[in-house]
């Protein structure tokens, strides 16, 4: 029988792990890690123009650098009306080494003049690479899509980021004011990571089979 495979997440966000341990719990590996499990990792620059390059970028390198399958994604937020911002930069829209409630205060100002309903969308890239797969490397990215509406005030205390302010109109509520459970059955990254977790299941299949003929 083929080894359990590890994989990594390419990312140092606590909120992130802690939703992404749940989406990825059934799967049949041997670790699931983050890159908090590993300081010798640097900062990886998000250089890219859209959301698929960054995903790739940060996957590569902690592919690269820890040798296992690394899991990465990127996340942006697209308002209607300030033209597609944040977009990418949603994570650092007040600037560098802003806070989550920074972020959310500079949109609700830019909005501030913006008649409802202020029409956004979250869109989240998922890449997976393993540096062990054919030829070297297997790539593959994945997407997801929420929309929904940016309001004024703040509602809920729940999730992270922008989403005591985003507004799921199907539901009548805010992220924020819906459990982890609730969220990770409609949101954008719940989105990607349900289609990376399917892509996952069939390739860690068809890995552990190539394994245990190299085996036999």
């Amino acid at each position: 029988m083929a080894e359990a495979r590890a994989l990594v997440l390419a990312t140092r966000n606590r909120d992130k792990v802690s939703e992404m341990r749940k989406l990825f719990a059934d799967l049949p590996l041997g670790d699931l890690r983050c890159a908090l499990d590993f300081p010798q990792l640097g900062e990886v620059e998000e250089t890219g123009t859209t959301l698929a390059e960054n995903a790739l970028l940060k996957a590569r390198a902690v592919a690269e650098a820890t040798g296992l399958m690394s899991v990465a994604d990127d996340t942006g937020l697209f308002v209607d009306a300030l033209d597609g911002a944040p977009g990418i930069y949603a994570a650092r829209y007040a600037g560098e080494g802003c806070t989550y409630a920074d972020n959310r205060e500079k949109l609700v100002r830019e909005l501030a003049s913006t008649p409802a309903p202020r029409r956004a969308r979250f869109m989240t890239a998922m890449a997976l690479v393993d540096p062990q797969g054919e030829s070297g490397a297997r790539e593959h990215v994945v997407e997801g899509v929420l929309e929904g509406e940016i309001i004024r005030e703040m509602r809920g205390d729940g999730g992270f980021g922008y989403d005591p302010v985003f507004l799921v109109p199907a539901e009548g509520r805010t992220l924020a004011e819906m459990s982890l459970e609730e969220k990770n059955r409609i949101s954008h990254r719940a989105q990607a990571a349900a289609a990376m977790h399917e892509y996952l299941r069939e390739y860690l299949a068809k890995n552990s089979q190539r394994g245990a003929r190299g085996s036999a």
